[in-house]
């Protein structure tokens, strides 16, 4: 089991990769079908698995996110634009993560399937950066590899 978070050279958006033992179909399925068990929980509201499909994280007074499943290849790729956001705990912009994108990519090395996380436009300059990176590890790190690898939903 490998989990890491690193900032790619000329990169500066928050990353992390998680390797698991199971099929990128599943993954897949884990990250589209069940985000409510391992990101929302009963704060989320929508859909998550197909294209043009949309779904609001709202945890009051802290964060409110609608995302919008831009890009979605099974098995191998989703993309969520972040469509509206308000993080009530920021004082200069709590609007930073509208227009930024999550990013999952999946590939396979050597029997394991690897799951690369990117926030794209989530970068250090941001309010939220140091913040939102600690809460980002937890949930990819923690909460959706432990639902991938023992089906054990956070919430």
């Amino acid at each position: 089991m490998e989990k890491e978070s690193k900032l790619k050279m000329g990169n500066n958006n928050f990353t992390a990769t998680i390797e698991v033992s199971k099929s990128p179909q599943s993954v897949f399925r884990s990250i589209t079908n069940d985000v409510a068990k391992w990101w929302g929980g009963k704060d989320l509201e929508g859909k998550s698995i197909d294209l043009n499909d949309e779904f609001i994280i709202n945890h009051p007074g802290a964060h409110y996110s609608k995302q919008k499943l831009v890009e979605v290849v099974p098995g191998k790729k989703i993309v969520w634009l972040v469509t509206e956001s308000t993080m009530y705990w920021l004082k200069k912009d709590q609007h930073e993560w509208a227009n930024t994108k999550m990013i999952f990519e999946i590939t396979t090395k050597s029997h394991k399937t690897i799951l690369h996380f990117t926030h794209e436009g989530l970068v250090p300059e941001k309010e939220c950066y140091a913040m939102c990176a600690q809460g980002w590890n937890m949930v990819i790190k923690d909460y959706l590899f432990n639902f991938i690898t023992y089906d054990k939903p956070h919430f």
